[in-house]
């Protein structure tokens, strides 16, 4: 920044130049900022504290994984060589497996931890702000310590509560950026104390060293700043000079380690940007260049470049998936108002370098670091996402705090008059209170799955993917009638959504309209043969159906595919068991086992397969460990007692259907069985009493299913 006044001589030397120690600001001013920029940035989150898991990957990625859960040997390898579903982020998943040794699956826990972590990174954005402020500014009016300091704060808590950053607070799975965010933060400061004392004519080979182990931190976390090589060289130009001026300028004898120093940056990026190209292609998730070509990628660029900055001046209609519309020509609407938005803010930006030079630094800043996410590698089923902001818009934070200090200067040399200046002070306020309440409302969105997507049709209604998971969701809850037509939807928006066709199949199927099901399901594998769900999906189908031989074919499609699939194992293994191919059927339950060994239905159905072979012994050993595995599974209790009462060992019998019967008293069954067995014992006024209790929730049943 430059002041207004040309002629006005600072007061000061700038702070990286001082010769002098300067007085050190009181511990109020030093400590006060950072603790306060903590504790409301904790504030305006709390809501997160009350959300559940959402099925937007965190179903998935958390509570179907049980990879991540520990830090033990297996799990660290496991974290360490696996991009698990397209995602690689080593330390992120150290993150999530500390959480899972503290809270288990409890969702508070995870959401405390992400809002601990991103107030600690708004404190450490307060002193990169801080560091760069007194770079650019010399001094002020009075002290230059306290507008420098105000403006960092302002800084901090425009990045911090504005609502593009509640995705990564309040969803479980939007850790990864603030993991990636707090060593870029690191790597900011270290490096620019490196460039402070090369200024003063020491060696800053070890902060320097210290900001390339950061950076590597940061892409283990998430490849979100792969960019930051080039950045960087926008700092050296402005506001650390370290390039473009004096002697030498770019590329002289002068400045020749400036660019040396950004090898070891781009060495981990170029690594981490090949690792996140394969991880994501290995998955699928990536689509191929030649199947979506250089114009629509060229628009989907421009469109990202001005989706950011609008939702930052205008924060509303924030959504948790914004859906891809397909960007088949640079003429369309959305592409052209997003190329005059972005040829505005350059030309903007650069005609005012001079005067304002940290608005074209920073538009430079925001740009390279959102290259990565704008498209120009195309992944995901949206356009954009509110998490991607969290690195590249620290740049309109910067800017948001500059200009606040600029009107400090403005009124300093007598530019802006005071009724001005407290008018700029208190819109700056009221922004900020603005911004809070937007993010403790947009917080409770997330509260659970069902709100999250209907807030997301709200807000864009023609969302295929919106409807599929709110179809889940309403199917999880039982409302199977809505969930169909959910899926519908999402069909009828997007009629190449196998994902949709298979979920419309799976509940008609369960609805008792199999025919249809087939049919849609069928529709799903014309599109994607190897979507191996859709394969298991039709196999259970086709199972109900009597079609046992077929239903088998489709599971065997799906393990080609998908090996590793204990679902499909266990599918397998029950229809091969109905055909009466019981030994292969325990080969495929074993199967599922050692992927999933805490999948108690499997240990059970092993159970009883291995009781209708007359070997009581395995059998037992089967119901015990579902029971080990959950001690609630009443159905190992139930089939235990039916075992010992087979064996005539009847107290162990009466024990374990007790036992079951206070997991679930409303089950006539195990009712009747216990009564036999007190029966069998001569207890007869227990056994009467058990059998009325039968009796009676069989007529309650009955009087239910009439009605």
């Amino acid at each position: 920044m430059k002041s207004v006044d040309k002629k006005r001589r600072p007061r000061h030397p700038p702070a990286c130049e001082r010769t002098s120690s300067p007085v050190r600001p009181s511990y109020l001013i030093r400590f006060v900022p950072p603790i306060s920029i903590f504790l409301l940035t904790f504030v305006a989150f709390l809501p997160a504290l009350q959300n559940d898991f959402v099925n937007w990957d965190d179903e998935v990625l958390l509570i179907e994984n049980f990879h991540y859960r520990g830090l033990g040997p297996e799990q660290l390898r496991w974290m360490f060589t696996t991009c698990y579903l397209s995602s690689c982020r080593p330390l992120t998943w150290m993150t999530l497996g500390l959480d899972y040794l503290f809270w288990g699956m409890n969702p508070t826990g995870y959401h405390l931890s992400s809002l601990l972590l991103h107030s600690v990174n708004a404190v450490l954005f307060y002193f990169v702000s801080l560091r760069l402020f007194r770079w650019a500014l010399s001094s002020f009016v009075g002290s230059a310590e306290l507008p420098i300091r105000l403006a960092a704060v302002f800084s901090a808590l425009f990045f911090s509560l504005h609502p593009l950053r509640v995705e990564e607070v309040a969803w479980a799975n939007g850790r990864d950026m603030e993991v990636a965010g707090f060593f870029f933060f690191l790597t900011l400061l270290a490096y620019l104390r490196a460039a402070e004392i090369q200024l003063s004519g020491g060696s800053r080979w070890r902060w320097m060293s210290a900001a390339w182990l950061f950076y590597t931190l940061s892409l283990l976390g998430k490849e979100g700043a792969m960019t930051l090589p080039f950045a960087l060289i926008v700092l050296d130009v402005y506001p650390l000079h370290r390039l473009g001026t004096g002697q030498g300028k770019w590329f002289g004898a002068t400045v020749r380690s400036v660019w040396w120093e950004k090898l070891p940056f781009l060495l981990v990026a170029v690594a981490a940007g090949i690792r996140a190209v394969l991880g994501k292609q290995g998955s699928g998730a990536l689509y191929p260049f030649g199947g979506y070509g250089l114009a629509p990628r060229f628009a989907r660029v421009i469109y990202s470049l001005a989706f950011y900055p609008w939702k930052t001046v205008v924060p509303v209609g924030l959504s948790p998936l914004y859906p891809v519309h397909p960007f088949t020509t640079l003429w369309t609407a959305p592409s052209v108002l997003s190329g005059v938005l972005v040829t505005a803010l350059t030309v903007f930006f650069f005609m005012g370098r001079r005067r304002w030079p940290v608005g074209l630094a920073g538009w430079c800043f925001y740009v390279l670091l959102l290259i990565p996410v704008s498209g120009i590698v195309t992944f995901g089923p949206y356009r954009a996402a509110d998490h991607f902001s969290y690195l590249p818009c620290l740049a309109w934070a910067i800017l948001a705090g500059a200009g606040l200090l600029y009107c400090w200067q403005l009124w300093d040399s007598g530019g802006i008059g005071i009724r001005i200046f407290v008018s700029t002070q208190c819109f700056a306020l009221l922004l900020l209170i603005s911004l809070g309440i937007l993010t403790w409302n947009q917080t409770q969105i997330w509260k659970d799955s069902e709100r999250l997507w209907r807030h997301a049709l709200a807000v864009e209604e023609d969302s295929s993917f919106a409807h599929n998971n709110l179809g889940l969701v309403l199917a999880k809850r039982g409302a199977f009638e809505e969930a169909i037509k959910e899926f519908r939807r999402a069909v009828e928006i997007d009629p190449a959504f196998v994902e949709a066709y298979t979920n419309l199949g799976n509940f008609l199927a369960q609805r008792g309209a199999r025919n249809e099901a087939i049919v849609h399901l069928r529709r799903a594998l014309q599109i994607d043969p190897a979507f191996a769900n859709a394969h298991n999906t039709l196999g259970n189908v086709l199972a109900d159906t009597g079609a046992l031989n077929e239903a088998i074919e489709h599971f065997h499609k799906a393990l080609q595919i998908d090996p590793h699939s204990a679902g499909t194992h266990y599918n397998l293994a029950r229809v091969l068991a109905k055909r009466g191919d019981q030994e292969e059927a325990i080969a495929q339950y074993r199967a599922a086992l050692e992927i999933d060994p805490g999948d108690v239905d499997v240990h059970n159905n092993l159970g009883l397969l291995f009781l209708s072979r007359g070997d009581s012994g395995a059998a037992i050993e089967q119901f015990n460990q579902a029971i080990r595995v959950d001690p609630t599974y009443s159905k190992a209790y139930f089939n235990l007692g039916k075992l010992y009462a087979q064996q005539d060992r009847l107290d162990e019998a009466v024990e374990n259907f007790q036992k079951a019967l206070q997991i679930q008293p409303g089950v006539a069954e195990i009712h009747e069985n216990l009564a036999r067995a007190f029966a069998r014992q001569g207890k007869r006024t227990e056994a009467l009493r058990e059998y009325q209790e039968a009796l009676r929730l069989l007529q309650t049943r009955s009087q239910g299913g009439g009605s």
